[in-house]
């Protein structure tokens, strides 16, 4: 194995010593201080600093607590995106979409809002699992032999080789979750038929 690292992880290593020294004199720290609060000898936090030793997470950690601040900041590591979602809805077939995940393939899930309106069902089949959960209004759910309106708080699950087909109860739009991933991503909520 070569000495070289393609991912920069030397460059990395290389700015901590310099990192260390800056925390520590920014904090009013001596190394002797130091040392005394990490049980790390003022040699080893020297060589540290001057980067003649290599750090580790057994050194680092104990120089974290004690200066009081998170281990990436000792090391550098780049900040973390912003984790938003920010999608424009899309509309297909009447229904917009607002996607809500933003990695293609695997499990993806949507935010859907199903407008208003009388439409006879056409149950469909495809490759794939689909969760549903209703945040707002009602949804009606054909499946197979099963025919269900879901409400707030309620949610279904099912195998999209199943025929099925969701939408309006003509009672209103209906606001829901839609994960949908290929065949055995499930979620853990069944899909039942209403108890008469």
């Amino acid at each position: 194995m070569s000495d070289d690292t393609s991912d920069g992880t030397d460059g990395v290593l290389a700015e901590v010593g310099p990192r260390l020294r800056r925390i520590r004199k920014e904090r009013g720290a001596t190394l002797a201080g130091l040392s005394e609060a990490t049980g790390i000898s003022v040699s080893t936090l020297s060589r540290l600093e001057s980067g003649l030793r290599r750090p580790s997470l057994e050194l680092l950690l104990p120089i974290a607590r004690a200066h009081q601040v998170p281990l990436d900041e000792l090391v550098g590591a780049p900040p973390v995106g912003d984790p938003r979602v920010r999608a424009k809805p899309l509309v297909m077939g009447g229904r917009t979409y607002w996607p809500l995940t933003r990695q293609p393939g695997g499990l993806q899930a949507y935010k859907v809002l199903q407008p208003q309106g009388r439409e006879e069902p056409d149950p469909r089949t495809h490759e794939g699992y689909e969760w549903l959960y209703v945040l707002a209004g009602r949804l009606r759910l054909v499946l197979g032999e099963h025919d269900v309106v879901l409400g707030p708080g309620e949610a279904a699950e099912f195998d999209t080789r199943v025929p099925h087909w969701f939408g309006s109860t003509g009672d209103g739009p209906a606001e829901f979750l839609s994960l949908f991933g290929p065949q055995g991503e499930r979620m853990h909520v069944r899909a039942r038929p209403k108890r008469a």
